[in-house]
């Protein structure tokens, strides 16, 4: 087909074949290239999957075409005055039926099943484009053609054929959002070459100026090599559905619109003209109108899922920290209400031994039951993780006592090998606090020193059996850690420290170095400085601790802890290289307490020194080995 049109294009240009030769080869080389782009699209529907059949769609029209062509060449090339209609016409006007369904098809597949954004986009990009080609082409056409109204009808459909292509063409650009694939591109370029060469032609017939085998006959085979170009390109695989499109364009096309309806106020437009631009005005304020529904939908959608639990369902802290600033606005303390936070006991054990689904799934039941108990009278929430919350109006739902068991045992379940239940915390509101925040910290409070009262009698036994582990041991190292025992919840409540975690800095102190058991006594009883193998073997005492801790279930929260006594503000220490506040507060306080008790206490490696120089010292590590605030509190 190249080689064809090259030799055509010569021809024209230079008369490089013999008249006889050259007439011949003109009348049926245009033809013969539709031909071959028409079997190259078949051939390519063939193989193309789902583009299948706007491909096969697309040969017909090029045969169509190409048999016009082929009709002109034999029958009418030499006729003075052409007949208007004639079967060529016939066949010339049947090509833009299977060429929109051709494209039709391809906006189908880039845009998926209807949706209105896209098309709503695809219609405003096709009346953009048609609207500016009536303008200008048909303009052209109308203003030359002075035939009979047959003769102007035929003239006419032409341009108004090519610029129905053009606009679906724009439609598959819009849906696309530019990024329409190789094959297509090509396509694109073949049918803005049709638009000008049948806009040419039908100038020049209207003037009388038509010559067959003159520089405006190469357009359209020129077009039909390019539509067999697009068959040999590389196809992108098609997502149905995916929105490729892009404001941007309708944008573009709209402005075109209102650009044209400036122009006719100084330079009259045709009606054709006039009428597209006018409905892709109206499409665009139809998009927008739709557009900004679409938003007020996703807006009003995003924000119940901000204020929802994805798991449960149940509102989250968001929507109950929103429903208690709602609440608490003018609430008659005779009408009091009861927040408390529920948090679930033995659910991590549970979550290890089932799995994290079946984990999620107790969760929902749990959680279904809570809202089912509350539901006319009071709310459920997800607090995330395994804790709970219930808002409910004393005066609807009876005594609070009741309620609060009743809610307790929807919160628990047991079976062979697990058992679930829960801890919890109240606070009566308006009475004892109107604050949100506070009410949830006082909630907070509660339900953990409730927690921690149930687990004192396991983890007091697990800790003192360590001990005594201890003890036996190393009875001078027992003896230490009874001095920083002493220090460590004092230090910690002076910093703020809820009272329900001073148990925990006890703990954490008594059991810090529970883990040098496991070093050997030539190390711990060394009296001179400990070599690199043998600080190295030290360094392993915290990490040692916390799994001979973290056996205890009660002790879980300590064994954490413990871990990390040993560490440094500045991340030079050890076993994890923590920095600042990442390191727990509480671990932080022993580790300031160990260190005052080491210098103050008659070690195998020291000599005991007096408080004041120990303070001093302190104090000169504080920002690189402690933390400031610990040193002076």
């Amino acid at each position: 087909m190249a080689a064809v049109m090259l030799v055509y294009g010569v021809d024209v240009a230079f008369g490089a074949l013999p008249h006889d030769a050259s007439e011949l080869f003109q009348k049926f080389a245009s033809c013969s290239i539709f031909f071959g782009a028409a079997g190259l699209c078949v051939a390519k529907g063939s193989a193309a999957g789902p583009q299948r059949s706007p491909w096969r769609l697309l040969g017909l029209a090029m045969a169509l075409w190409g048999a016009g062509q082929a009709y002109f060449a034999a029958v009418l090339w030499d006729v003075k005055d052409v007949p208007v209609p004639s079967v060529a016409d016939a066949f010339w006007l049947a090509f833009y039926v299977p060429a929109y369904a051709a494209l039709y098809k391809l906006v189908r597949l880039r845009s998926g099943p209807p949706r209105r954004g896209v098309w709503l986009d695809a219609l405003v990009g096709g009346l953009g484009v048609g609207g500016a080609g009536a303008a200008l082409v048909l303009q052209l056409v109308l203003n030359a053609t002075h035939s009979a109204m047959t003769t102007t009808a035929i003239n006419v459909a032409y341009p108004v054929g090519d610029l129905g292509l053009l606009a679906l063409m724009a439609g598959v650009v819009t849906v696309s959002g530019w990024k329409v694939s190789g094959a297509w591109r090509w396509i694109a370029v073949a049918i803005a070459l049709y638009t000008v060469a049948d806009s040419f032609y039908m100038i020049q017939v209207a003037d009388g100026t038509y010559a067959s085998g003159g520089f405006i006959d190469l357009a359209w085979p020129t077009a039909a090599l390019l539509v067999g170009v697009a068959t040999i390109r590389p196809e992108a695989r098609v997502q149905p559905g995916a929105r490729r499109g892009t404001i941007v364009l309708p944008g573009m096309f709209g402005f075109v619109a209102l650009a044209l309806l400036v122009v006719d106020h100084f330079a009259r437009l045709n009606t054709l003209a006039l009428i597209l631009t006018a409905a892709s005005i109206f499409v665009m304020l139809v998009r927008l109108y739709l557009t900004v529904k679409d938003n007020q939908r996703m807006l009003a959608e995003s924000r119940q899922e901000a204020t929802t639990d994805a798991l449960t369902g149940l509102g989250n802290r968001r929507r109950l920290t929103a429903d208690l600033s709602a609440h608490l606005d003018g609430l008659d303390p005779d009408r009091p209400l009861m927040l408390t936070l529920f948090d679930l006991d033995g659910f991590k054990q549970y979550n290890d031994t089932f799995g994290h689904p079946s984990g999620d799934q107790l969760l929902e039941r749990l959680g279904k039951r809570l809202s089912d108990l509350l539901g006319g009278h009071g709310t459920a929430y997800r607090m995330g993780g395994d804790e709970f919350c219930a808002l409910w109006n004393l005066s609807d739902a009876g005594t609070a006592s009741v309620t609060v068991i009743e809610a307790e045992a929807a919160l628990s379940e047991q079976g062979e090998a697990f058992s679930i239940g829960c801890s919890y915390g109240s606070v009566l509101l308006p009475n004892e606090t109107t604050n949100p925040i506070e009410a949830l910290r006082m909630a907070d409070r509660r339900m953990y020193v409730r927690k921690g009262a149930g687990r004192v009698s396991a983890g007091r036994q697990s800790s003192d059996v360590l001990l005594r582990a201890l003890a036996e041991c190393d009875a001078e190292l027992g003896m230490q850690l009874d001095g920083v025992a002493e220090m460590a919840p004092a230090i910690a409540m002076g910093l703020g420290v809820p009272s329900e975690l001073t148990e925990a800095a006890r703990q954490t102190a008594l059991l810090h170095d529970v883990g040098k058991v496991a070093i050997p006594d030539a190390i711990l009883r060394k009296a001179g400085p400990l070599n690199e193998s043998e600080w190295g073997f030290m360094k392993r005492h915290t990490v040692i601790g916390e799994r001979i801790i973290s056996a205890a279930p009660a002790l879980a929260a300590v064994a954490r802890v413990v871990r990390s006594t040993h560490e440094r503000v500045d991340g030079s220490g050890y076993p994890d290289g923590l920095v600042g506040e990442d390191i727990p507060l509480i671990a932080r306080v022993v580790a300031v307490c160990d260190a005052y008790d080491a210098m103050v206490t008659k070690r195998p490696y020291q000599e005991a020194c007096d408080s004041a120089w120990a303070i001093v010292e302190l104090r000169r590590c504080a920002g690189t080995q402690f933390d400031p605030e610990v040193v002076e509190a």
